[in-house]
């Protein structure tokens, strides 16, 4: 298998397991994590972990082997489905991290930057280099990155084709954190920041959160009264107020 679907404590982990290639998305490596996100997203974990096997990459980017020789109307259906695929982690209803452990070049930063979170070994560097074979990302990565760094980085990083290492990617955002040791365990560790909370009102403060970038603010100020309601009217509202009250740690049921 290209791609393992693993079970660490209350996490789902998902490796990319082609060392030997960097763990390059090939067409087989996109359809098995098509249906790996559809396994996490029937399951109980409390989050999802993403990363890649072996000690020198979380996923090199596209298989370029599969690039050539295309027509102009399958490169267009299948930068779709790449797309699409990356798309499912923004409808699981637990948070993602990427556990980025080395390379994350092109079509693997674009899956990185689809993970909610970003964890990165001191050792990583990422980019997208598509600029350097004459084309342009193609899985979102025009998309996402103005939305972690700015417009104006973006823009550098996307048309220069630049190598990013880890300290600067914490510094213009990119990443969350730099791992001090493994990069696997460290964002294990981050995800447990969260994991404690209900689901619920985790999905609905992304939603809000990731729906700024798409309204002005007086729209957006509606939507976030919106889905705050929606929260309030949880079984999981109820247990924190109450928990709170009566000073106790609340035990939430995501529902």
């Amino acid at each position: 298998m290209n791609v393992q679907l693993t079970r660490q404590d209350e996490f789902a982990l998902i490796t990319l397991n082609r060392p030997d290639a960097l763990n390059a998305l090939s067409a087989a490596v996109l359809r098995e994590l098509a249906q790996a996100f559809d396994e996490v997203a029937g399951g109980d974990a409390r989050a999802l972990i993403v990363t890649g096997a072996g000690a020198k990459a979380f996923c090199a980017g596209a298989d370029i082997k599969e690039l050539t020789g295309r027509s102009l109307s399958q490169q267009r259906r299948d930068a779709a489905f790449g797309q699409g695929v990356l798309a499912q982690l923004d409808t699981l209803p637990m948070p993602s991290v990427a556990a980025i452990n080395g390379y994350a070049f092109g079509g693997g930063l674009e899956l990185a930057l689809a993970c909610t979170f970003r964890i990165a070994a001191s050792t990583a560097k990422m980019g997208l280099p598509e600029i350097k074979l004459g084309l342009i990302p193609g899985y979102g990565g025009t998309q996402r990155l103005p939305r972690a760094v700015g417009e104006a980085r973006a823009l550098e990083m996307i048309m220069s084709g630049r190598t990013v290492e880890a300290e600067e990617a914490l510094r213009i955002g990119l990443v969350h954190a730099i791992a001090a040791g493994d990069a696997l365990e460290a964002a294990i560790a981050f995800a447990r920041r969260f994991s404690g909370f209900g689901l619920p009102a985790l999905r609905l403060a992304r939603d809000a959160v990731r729906r700024a970038h798409d309204v002005p603010l007086h729209e957006g100020l509606k939507i976030e009264a919106d889905l705050n309601t929606l929260a309030f009217q949880t079984e999981d509202a109820a247990e924190g107020m109450a928990a709170f009250m009566e000073k106790r740690k609340p035990k939430f049921k995501d529902r």
